[in-house]
């Protein structure tokens, strides 16, 4: 492990997801608010959207958009919001957001709790740099099936399919996950929690 790298996410730190077109930067972390909330400025290439519509079951999440213009679909409707404007997702609404515009957005969102979220974005983010997802920047469903019973709610939750046939089928597949060399973090990605260094 590099010198260089942070052994905590910290504030001013910023990590991108090159498939989805989207870059955190770190504002207020887990660490520097005791666990009450994870705040980031979350900035969107043209075209850009987040990888699936999900739900946070234990987190609301706050966007107000700084630049740009975004659209968020909340269960089920859509909604344009632009410069200044702000939507709040109550925990377990299903959503989905991207950029509308021609422009980069930019975008604080704020989750609260905070959870181990700092944890989930690293690993996605680090995946999709590394070449390991889809090109929605969805990892194969056996990292899928580690990461989520690891994490537990502090990964979104897919929409489809319903929930409970996710635990069922995600508790099946994580010990296969584990077996062939899937982790819930990487060493590179999130040295903080990884389970194994790499």
């Amino acid at each position: 492990m590099s010198s260089s790298v942070s052994l905590v996410a910290n504030v001013g730190e910023t990590i991108d997801n090159p498939v989805t077109g989207e870059r955190i930067t770190w504002v207020e972390t887990a660490r520097s608010t005791a666990g009450e909330r994870l705040v980031f400025e979350l900035r969107l290439r043209p075209a850009a959207a987040v990888a699936a519509e999900h739900r946070h079951i234990r987190q609301e999440e706050d966007f107000t958009v700084l630049d740009g213009t975004v659209q968020f679909e909340l269960a089920g409707r859509e909604r344009m919001v632009g410069e200044g404007g702000k939507i709040t997702v109550p925990a377990g609404v299903a959503h989905r957001w991207w950029n509308a515009g021609e422009d980069e957005a930019r975008v604080r969102v704020a989750l609260c709790p905070a959870l181990d979220s700092e944890t989930f974005f690293e690993t996605f983010f680090g995946l999709a740099r590394d070449g390991k997802t889809n090109a929605k920047g969805i990892p194969g469903l056996l990292q899928i099936a580690v990461v989520f019973r690891d994490l537990g709610d502090s990964c979104p939750q897919l929409v489809k399919p319903p929930v409970a046939v996710q635990r069922g089928l995600f508790a099946v597949l994580a010990p296969i996950g584990r077996l062939v060399g899937r982790q819930a973090t990487y060493a590179k990605h999130s040295p903080r929690h990884a389970s194994l260094p790499n």
